[in-house]
């Protein structure tokens, strides 16, 4: 999964793919490249970012999928946990709704339910804006185990069935480094769940801060813990550098078919 943040604002590519002819030419890049999803995000979540208006994330997010959808055979995805930009994305050719809020926002999981299509519930604690704010948890992976148990059965009671959710474990939601590796460490738990796992640490604080890299050099962790990722059994690795990445996963799955 290709990130296309169209924010003025995301920690790592804010600003860059505001217009949609950068945006576009992006897209073709990560297409290229080896990405069979592209996930448009019009609302920045970095720690401590502020909330975004229905209509600036509608005009940021809308055109874009238009664009990509008429020009390029792959899924798009929309990252939003708004219930209108939800519905106006799939209507303009969304495949695949990633919501960092898991459907909890009003009217969500009806847009959800009438759709077709999948979708990601990400655990998060808190809020963007206050979720490094000393996050607690009694045990962070079984904590958040029993969070993906209780939005699953929501999502069936709403009409949304099981083949129909992917589940991310969020890192760097709401986590501390330490309850970042504990989570990344025991990821393969998750599949216990019988459901699809997607795994986003690309460029993200948990690798910088352990590796004191600016977000600039942070691609080889990215890659290491998109590896670990993959190890431990997730289906899809949000990630900002796709070639990178996509070489990385080749040679790790060349080696498991040489060992079969």
């Amino acid at each position: 999964m290709g990130i296309l943040n169209v924010t003025p604002d995301s920690f790592s590519d804010g600003g860059n793919y505001t217009a949609v002819d950068s945006a576009i030419l992006q897209a073709k890049r990560m297409i290229d490249d080896g990405a069979s999803i592209i996930d448009i995000g019009g609302e920045s979540t970095r720690p401590g970012a502020a909330e975004v208006a229905i209509e600036d994330e509608l005009q940021r997010t809308i055109p874009v999928i238009e664009a990509i959808k008429a020009r390029f055979d792959t899924v798009i995805s929309i990252d939003t946990s708004k219930a209108r930009v939800m519905a106006e994305a799939i209507s303009a050719g969304a495949d695949l709704i990633n919501d960092v809020r898991a459907l909890q926002e009003e009217g969500c999981l009806e847009v959800v339910a009438k759709s077709k299509v999948p979708v990601c519930l990400m655990h998060m604690q808190g809020q963007p804006r206050t979720m490094q704010t000393q996050p607690q948890y009694n045990d962070v992976v079984n904590d958040i185990m029993q969070f993906f148990t209780q939005r699953i059965e929501t999502c069936e009671r709403a009409g949304i069935a099981r083949d129909r959710i992917i589940l991310d474990p969020g890192f760097g939601f709401g986590k501390t480094l330490e309850q970042n590796y504990d989570l990344l460490a025991n990821l393969a738990k998750f599949k216990r769940l019988n459901l699809p796992i997607l795994s986003g640490t690309s460029r993200k604080s948990m690798i910088g801060n352990l590796l004191n890299r600016v977000v600039s050099q942070r691609l080889a962790g990215s890659l290491t813990t998109a590896i670990l990722a993959v190890e431990a059994g997730a289906s899809i690795i949000r990630v900002h550098d796709v070639q990178e990445t996509v070489d990385s996963i080749k040679i790790l799955q060349y080696m498991h078919q040489q060992q079969a």
